[in-house]
């Protein structure tokens, strides 16, 4: 029995045939849609594990430089020398579109291309320590956007997945099973309606028949009663 009241027409049959047909086409596509997300996602989780790996080798080395440097150096002097940055670096932001997701992809832009704009200080009055930390920094910082961007990725694909998913496994569990059964109850309401028809044609035929055999004898019987009627002697006086 179907889920739900449906009229077992043969329109309605029609109507449903054709939804099963796009729900099954939508289906597929949509399971070719999860697998290649899948092995997209998956590509992007390697590149995020080895970014991940390279942004925190990178800070831990600038870190170490940074906290020799802060024990050679004063607090004041240290302040001091990182107070006024020189270099400034722009950021913009555009996206990608990866199976109908769109991702973002950041770019960024040093105002000058002079690898010694990145030390705000003169190196008179500081230790190398802090120029291994500041340009260990400098390095790690496109790679940490990266990492920013190919996290956000990851977020946004795994959200996409996760919607595909259950909107194929509602075609393949709920939808087109109701569809298929409500298919199957109209086909065998039409078909019993079908045989009820024949029979109540075949009943209405003997009976016809049965009429007209009945009318043929009636007709047969008075035909003989008036053949013997009129083959009779008169013998009335």
């Amino acid at each position: 029995m179907p889920l739900t009241t449906i009229n077992p027409t043969r329109m309605e049959l029609t109507r449903l045939k054709g939804r099963l047909k796009t729900a099954q086409r939508g289906h597929k596509l949509l399971k070719d849609k999860r697998d290649e997300l899948m092995k997209k996602f998956m590509d992007v989780v390697r590149e995020n594990r080895a970014i991940r790996k390279r942004v925190e080798e990178g800070l831990e080395r600038a870190h170490g430089s940074f906290t020799v440097a802060a024990a050679l150096m004063s607090p004041e002097m240290l302040e001091q020398s990182l107070l006024y940055p020189k270099q400034a670096v722009g950021l913009e932001m555009s996206f990608q579109n990866i199976m109908s997701v769109n991702v973002p992809a950041y770019h960024f832009k040093t105002r000058s291309d002079d690898p010694s704009e990145i030390y705000p200080y003169g190196f008179a009055q500081t230790s190398g320590e802090l120029d291994d930390a500041v340009a260990a920094m400098a390095q790690v910082l496109q790679d940490m956007l990266k990492l920013a961007e190919i996290e956000k990725t990851s977020q946004l694909l795994a959200e996409e997945i996760e919607k595909t998913r259950r909107r194929v496994n509602a075609l393949e569990y709920v939808k087109i099973p109701e569809m298929q059964e409500n298919i199957k109850y109209i086909s065998m309401k039409l078909d019993e309606n079908e045989r009820a028809n024949t029979i109540r044609l075949m009943k209405v035929k003997e009976m016809i028949l049965k009429d007209a055999l009945e009318e043929k004898q009636a007709a047969t019987a008075r035909a003989v009663e008036n053949a013997s009627t009129q083959g009779s002697p008169d013998l009335g006086l």
